[in-house]
């Protein structure tokens, strides 16, 4: 890959930057003195007529959105935030489904300098109420309602309870046509139709694109600032080394905007390159799991990025892709947490006839774009590993003094240096931001166990944080998980730990099915042989479905609560809360 000034000249700059990087650590402003705008990129520069996303409802109804579509709706609403008297450094509040409107309120608020910060539709109206007093918004972008595994997801009541009393304007984008308004909200379509189209205002690079909330040790979600011009470069040049988008290609990143991926692999990204993609309103897996096969079959989809939630909720399935035409697929990537072998084979052969080559990634919210992948013809893929630091950034595995780890030996990751996607700050706390980097010169600490190979390539073993201690050792929970799903009647597993008297913790693992499925004493087996003896659990359940919150992430404190014998505490951000009960009926029945 070029060096990262040949990638940004790639954009369209108002005014060319005077210096590349302005370093003093840990903090950096990329391309400072160049001027940018980043609705600009991504639609004025466009061919009008080209389509852009191809959407399909969750009731099967498709439109296909062209970048004139999308320009004329973003630059009308810009117009009409204007008229609200939102300008430039203000913040707007998005809380929309998967629909076109969604990209379009974030491209507004990009072409008049607000700050968006976009909230996913799936939280309720205290996460959105926290977001919107933490940001300070003055407006809020909604819909009446969306559609999820075929119910009405009340958005606009769950919008007005968020906003009540505080003065925030709510603008509602007409979804199912259910809803009223009340004082202070304005209805999208009318609001764009009688707004004149505002121009794209030139802004500094490191002006503030997005704020993006994400959890925090503390409970309170921290927001993560990015500022434009270094997140566009980073964004933009990892998209093209990943995915090396050709004309033809239909591209489906299968993330919400409500996340840090749907902001640069769905939005920023492949509109700045001018790609053609699928957006798919519901869950992936409704009214069964094939409805994903469904989608990527009718619109002819060539490159697929998506979670290993995703991959391994289709293994246990037993719904098989063959049964549908994939023969146009030609890239397959995964996101989101580490994949393991078994879902990595799967993915390959199952899905991508053992044709296409599958990229893993890894990166965070914090870091705003790839920070790890072996492109296509990059190198030899290893099952389980993500891969090498991309080109130009210095991604390091060290152990507790902060020396390199030895090759095959577990350490930590840490970004030495800096990179044009790195968030700018964490909205409203310095001290949060600088938490992130220790040693001298500090180091971003990105809070993630890895091992390291004797060929660079890197292997993901989760969360720092997400480390049991038993008996006076330190076991990662990914460690177990992966060994458990290595077997071959395992989908997916997770593990957590459970208190015990004589050895701190003992460790649980709850374990979804596949065909045949397993004996609990076989898993103990594997882990003790693979892990050590240390970690072999003490409690093995078979469960149908593990509690995940609507993002995919599994709620390993529910199933420590449950285990036990505890109150498992808030369920509300799960997507399906009676895996809560399926997992206490498997550890009544262990």
């Amino acid at each position: 890959m070029p060096g990262w000034g040949e990638e940004a000249g790639r954009l369209k700059w108002s005014r060319r930057w005077d210096a590349e990087l302005e370093w003093d650590p840990p903090a950096a402003r990329w391309f400072a003195g160049g001027q940018i705008n980043a609705s600009y990129n991504a639609l004025d520069v466009q061919d009008p007529s080209r389509t852009a996303i191809i959407w399909e409802g969750e009731d099967g109804s498709v439109r296909r959105i062209t970048y004139g579509w999308l320009l004329d709706q973003a630059s009308r609403l810009a117009g009409g935030l204007l008229s609200m008297g939102v300008g430039r450094g203000d913040r707007v509040a998005i809380y929309l489904p998967m629909i076109p409107e969604l990209p379009a309120a974030m491209l507004a608020c990009a072409r008049i300098g607000a700050v968006h910060t976009v909230v996913f539709s799936g939280l309720g109206a205290a996460s959105l109420r926290s977001r919107i007093a933490d940001s300070g918004a003055r407006v809020l972008v909604t819909a009446d309602a969306g559609y999820r595994r075929g119910a009405r997801i009340r958005l606009k009541e769950a919008a007005d309870e968020a906003v009540r009393g505080t003065g925030v304007r709510t603008i509602v984008v007409r979804r199912t046509g259910d809803a009223s308004l009340g004082p202070g909200d304005t209805w999208w379509d009318d609001l764009v139709s009688g707004s004149a189209p505002a121009d794209p205002v030139p802004l500094e690079s490191c002006h503030p694109l997005f704020i993006l909330y994400t959890s925090g040790t503390t409970g309170m979600p921290k927001g993560i600032l990015h500022g434009t011009g270094g997140y566009l470069v980073h964004a933009c040049s990892t998209f093209r080394l990943a995915f090396g988008t050709r004309p033809g290609d239909i591209y489906w990143c299968t993330a919400d905007p409500g996340w840090v991926t749907g902001h640069s692999y769905v939005v920023y990204a492949p509109l700045c390159c001018g790609a053609t993609q699928v957006m798919y309103e519901g869950a992936p897996d409704h009214p069964d799991a094939s409805r994903m096969w469904q989608v990527a079959e009718r619109h002819g989809v060539t490159i697929l990025y998506t979670t290993p939630t995703a991959i391994r909720m289709q293994m246990a399935s037993g719904i098989l892709p063959g049964s549908h035409d994939l023969s146009a697929l030609r890239l397959l990537g995964s996101v989101g947490e580490p994949l393991g072998a078994p879902a990595w084979a799967w993915y390959r052969d199952e899905v991508g006839g053992g044709r296409c080559p599958v990229i893993d990634t890894w990166w965070q919210t914090e870091t705003g774009g790839m920070m790890v992948v072996d492109p296509p013809g990059g190198g030899t893929p290893e099952p389980g590993y993500a891969g090498r630091p991309v080109p130009g950034i210095d991604v390091r595995v060290v152990d507790d003094g902060g020396r390199p780890a030895p090759d095959g030996e577990r350490g930590r990751i840490v970004v030495s240096g800096t990179w044009p996607g790195m968030m700018i700050g964490v909205w409203g706390s310095e001290e949060r931001y600088a938490s992130y980097w220790s040693g001298d010169p500090p180091v971003y600490q990105a809070g993630d166990y890895a091992v390291r190979d004797a060929e660079g390539r890197i292997r993901i073993l989760g969360r720092a944080d997400d480390v049991l201690n038993v008996a006076g050792h330190r076991i990662g929970t990914a460690e177990i998980e992966a060994c458990a799903a290595s077997h071959p009647g395992v989908a997916e597993a997770a593990a957590c730990g459970v208190p015990d008297p004589v050895r701190g913790q003992s460790i649980a693992v709850f374990a979804v099915p596949r065909g045949g499925g397993f004996e609990p004493g076989e898993i103990r087996s594997l882990v003790r042989r693979d892990v050590g003896p240390v970690a072999s659990p003490r409690i093995v359940c078979s469960v149908p479905r593990l509690p995940k919150t609507r993002s995919g992430k599994i709620m390993r404190r529910i199933l420590g609560a449950l285990a036990a014998g505890s109150d498992p505490g808030d369920t509300s951000t799960l997507e399906d809360p009676g895996a809560v009960e399926d997992a206490a009926r498997a550890l009544r029945g262990a």
